[in-house]
């Protein structure tokens, strides 16, 4: 995932907005995230990227979530497809649409 990428789909939200939200306002809890123009409080989706990215502004990185690869957008964008239809969240009005199954 590139820094202009979104990061919470529902928001518009991109991973350089967070990055630049947490080196400027430096949060002292995950959920202040949401402040970072309602990041996290659509379908969910983002809460466990946002957590880690969190997590490594406060220099708490696990070493798991260090040598995790970050997806690309498009395997982020799906994983969030995969969550929404298997009941994970609602995304609101205006969010990213999930993305249709290729037909076949």
């Amino acid at each position: 995932m590139e820094l202009d990428d979104e990061l919470c789909l529902c928001f518009h939200v991109t991973k350089r907005k967070v990055i630049n939200y947490l080196r400027v306002e430096k949060p002292q809890r995950p959920g202040q995230l949401a402040d970072c123009f309602g990041a996290g409080t659509g379908c969910g989706w983002c809460r466990k990227t946002l957590r880690r990215l969190f997590d490594e502004s406060q220099g708490a990185a696990t070493q798991e979530a260090a040598a995790e690869a970050e997806p690309s957008a498009e395997d982020y964008a799906r994983g969030r497809t995969q969550y929404v239809k298997a009941g994970g969240g609602t995304p609101p009005p205006g969010a990213t649409p999930i993305a249709e199954e290729p037909a076949g």
